[in-house]
């Protein structure tokens, strides 16, 4: 088999949420939209194509269509590692962290459901499955949320069976103390005690700061206190991960297995969140969860729910994975169907081969840009 062609789809919802978290700036009134990149892997069995997730940005498809498909057509879509390798070596100059990174990750998903398919089973099945069935979380809480906004939100992941929530802290670039313990408080008192509250600082806060607010969220059981400074900032994780109770979550900004080995041996984690489509696809995630493990560290992915559903099912070190309700409704419009969790947990399709999602083809000629 080999590759004939690589193109790619940018869709997007225009009714998508848009965002706020502790460093995001606000977001113009009225702001709408969610876009998402598709790559299509093509070869020259009609039958088998794979399909590539990536972000929405111009910039990563112009990576790919420009930079990267020459690397890839007239090659074997079985030998990943060898085509990882090469597109790593493409971008050595330009792009060792960042948007090159991410059109990497979205080509690497689109390889690993090309094979998967082409062998006939889902993707967790050919990675190799520790578990069948993942625990899950429900994700937001974000800072452009009123009070009342928030607790619908949260609650609503409650009433749908999730034992787990998470919800954003540092608002304002951490200048809002006082209201981040206002609203964690009445998540809290509306959520109950057998519910686990995941807190995120998005790197709003600094080092001493976050000290002294751990020791706030101390009083409400935050289950983790995910990356509360500047990601690169790894000497404040480690001195907050040794002054605080609350285990400490991190990772998402880091890119490849070199940047996670420095993030945890200088213990700048306790919990380790690789997202798989920044830190290098489906090849570089696993190799990343690999070496947590060897650290004794649990994986907790990030974003990307469906693709990390698969990966999460072949990792024996993974806590849980996030479930976004932005994702979930841009995903309903993406996709003609797809899993849902249950009661807190989450099981891939069983008889759907490769990742087990098609694109709607509604929604590609009402939304592609």
């Amino acid at each position: 088999m080999k590759i004939t062609d690589v193109t790619t789809t940018m869709l997007r919802d225009p009714e998508g949420f848009v965002i706020q978290d502790a460093t995001i700036p606000p977001p113009r009134r009225g702001a709408r939209g969610r876009s998402a990149l598709f790559v299509h892997l093509k070869t020259d069995d009609r039958k088998v194509e794979g399909l590539g997730i990536g972000t929405g940005l111009r910039a990563i498809q112009s990576v790919i269509e420009d930079n990267l498909k020459d690397l890839l057509v007239g090659q074997d879509p079985f030998n990943i590692e060898k085509l990882w390798s090469d597109m790593f070596w493409r971008v050595r100059g330009y792009g060792r962290k960042g948007i090159a990174f991410q059109a990497i990750s979205a080509v690497d998903i689109g390889l690993w459901d090309l094979k998967a398919k082409a062998l006939g089973v889902p993707l967790y099945r050919l990675l190799g499955p520790y578990q069948e069935t993942v625990p899950v979380y429900g994700s937001g809480g974000w800072t452009n949320f009123s009070e009342k906004e928030l607790l619908k939100e949260q609650m609503g992941y409650v009433e749908r069976g999730f034992p787990r929530i998470k919800m954003k802290v540092a608002k304002d670039f951490g200048q809002s103390e006082a209201e981040d313990l206002k609203r964690l408080k009445a998540v809290r008192k509306a959520a109950g005690d057998d519910v686990e509250i995941y807190v995120d600082g998005n790197n709003g806060y600094y080092a001493k700061q976050a000290i002294r607010m751990s020791k706030a969220f101390e009083e409400y059981r935050v289950g983790w206190f995910e990356e509360p400074v500047l990601a690169d900032d790894i000497e404040g994780l480690a001195a907050i991960a040794r002054a605080t109770t609350i285990p400490v979550a991190t990772g998402e900004h880091e890119y490849t297995k070199y940047g996670f080995k420095d993030l945890i041996v200088r213990g700048g984690a306790d919990i380790v969140q690789p997202d798989i489509g920044r830190v290098g696809g489906v090849t570089e995630w696993m190799k990343v969860a690999h070496l947590a493990h060897s650290f004794n560290l649990p994986v907790a992915p990030h974003a990307v729910q469906l693709v990390h559903l698969h990966c999460a099912c072949a990792t024996p070190n993974l806590k849980v994975v996030e479930y976004l309700g932005v994702s979930e409704r841009s995903d309903r419009v993406w996709y003609t169907e797809f899993p849902e969790p249950k009661n807190g947990t989450w099981t891939p399709y069983k008889d759907r081969p490769g990742l087990g999602l098609e694109l709607n083809p509604a929604s590609v000629r009402k939304f592609k840009v």
